[in-house]
């Protein structure tokens, strides 16, 4: 079993740049596939979360929603327990609680459903 905590969030203005950090305990994450998703507010609870970014387990590959790409990007510092999303010229519709998850056994997942641990969240909002 794994635990994640991200951290990073806060508040920042359009075009700003922000790195959240999602620190993995319990267990070494170079088994993992790990991914990003995200949870705007005022979302019901049981509306799925929007995927953001995946990378695989060797962090060999890695995808982007439409919605981020050429500005986020995914890495993961296996050695030091910690996967990272990059983000930058960010605007308000990145607003959303961002949520990292691992998923045992699979190499790279764009599904939330894939993911078998989930951190709590960290919450970037982005002011115009």
């Amino acid at each position: 079993q794994v635990q994640l905590a991200e951290s990073g969030g806060g508040w920042v203005q359009t075009g700003d740049s922000l790195t959240l950090s999602c620190a993995a305990s319990g267990n070494t994450i170079s088994g993992y596939a790990m991914g990003w998703f995200r949870q705007a507010p005022g979302q019901p609870p049981e509306k799925e979360r929007e995927y953001v970014a995946a990378i695989s387990f060797s962090g060999g590959s890695t995808d982007l929603a439409d919605s981020v790409k050429g500005r986020f990007s995914i890495f993961r510092a296996n050695a030091k327990n910690t996967l990272y999303l990059q983000m930058n010229s960010l605007k308000p519709e990145d607003t959303a609680v961002y949520y990292c998850a691992a998923a045992k056994g699979l190499t790279i997942g764009t599904k939330a459903f894939v993911y078998d641990y989930w951190g709590q969240g960290v919450l970037v909002n982005v002011s115009s």
